[in-house]
C-alpha cells in the first residue's frame, strides 16, 4: 500500500473467529480498549462487528499508530477513536477507565514485563465484572505444544531472547495477582487460544 496502512495477512483468517468468541464476552455498550493494536485491522473489524461499542486502539510504535489512524480515516467508522500511544509495560497509562480490554498477539511478541504491565493496567482500569481478552499461542501444562508453535517460539527467541511463548499458568497467575479471574479458554484455528478473564 502506498499510504501508512499496514496489512497483516493473519487478520483476514482470525478476525471473524475472534469476533465470534467476543460476542459471548464483550458488554452490550461501553468503551473497549485494545492494547497493542498493531496494523489496526483487528480493531477496525471489531468496530464494524460491534456498532454499539466504542473502540480505543493503542500501540507504542509510531508507525503502527500511523497505520491505525490511516485505516480509521479510510473506513470512517464512527465508533473507532483515534489511536493513543500506550506501552503496556508502563506504570501509568493514558486512559483512566475501560469496560473491556483486548490484547491480540502481544504476550509472546514482547518482554514478560509487558504482560505484567497489561495485567496491572487491566486491574486498575476495569470495573468489577468487566473482561480482559487475550488471543495468541501459549504453552499449556499437560498439552503437547504443536510443532508449528515450537518453531514459532524458536523464531521469536532468535529475534529477541525476551520474546517467546508463555506458559498459560504463568499468565493466569499474574492476572490473579491483579484481581483478574480466568473465565474461559477456547481453542482457536492455527493452534492459538482465546483466553478470557473477569475483574473480580
Amino acid at each position: 500500500m502506498s499510504d501508512a496502512r499496514r496489512s497483516a495477512p493473519h487478520v483476514t483468517r482470525n478476525a471473524e473467529p475472534i469476533a465470534d468468541v467476543l460476542r459471548g464476552i464483550l458488554p452490550e455498550a461501553g468503551l473497549v480498549l485494545e492494547v497493542a493494536s498493531g496494523s489496526g485491522e483487528h480493531v477496525l473489524h471489531f468496530a464494524r462487528a460491534f456498532p454499539t461499542l466504542t473502540f480505543q486502539p493503542s500501540d507504542p510504535d509510531p508507525e503502527a499508530l500511523a497505520s491505525i489512524e490511516a485505516w480509521r480515516l479510510e473506513a470512517g467508522a464512527a465508533n473507532l477513536l483515534p489511536p493513543i500511544r500506550l506501552d503496556a509495560a508502563a506504570v501509568r497509562w493514558p486512559i483512566e477507565r475501560a469496560d473491556a480490554i483486548l490484547c491480540i498477539n502481544m504476550v509472546h511478541i514482547s518482554p514478560w514485563a509487558a504482560t505484567v504491565g497489561l495485567m496491572r493496567g487491566a486491574g486498575l482500569l476495569l470495573p468489577a465484572g468487566c473482561p480482559l481478552y487475550l488471543y495468541g499461542a501459549y504453552r499449556r501444562a499437560g498439552v503437547p505444544t504443536a510443532p508449528s508453535n515450537e518453531a514459532f517460539d524458536q523464531s521469536l527467541r532468535s529475534r529477541d531472547p525476551q520474546w517467546g511463548l508463555r506458559d498459560l499458568d504463568d499468565v493466569v497467575a499474574e492476572a490473579g495477582r491483579q484481581g483478574l479471574a480466568l473465565e474461559s479458554v477456547v481453542e482457536m484455528p492455527a493452534n492459538n487460544l482465546s483466553v478470557a478473564f473477569r475483574r473480580s
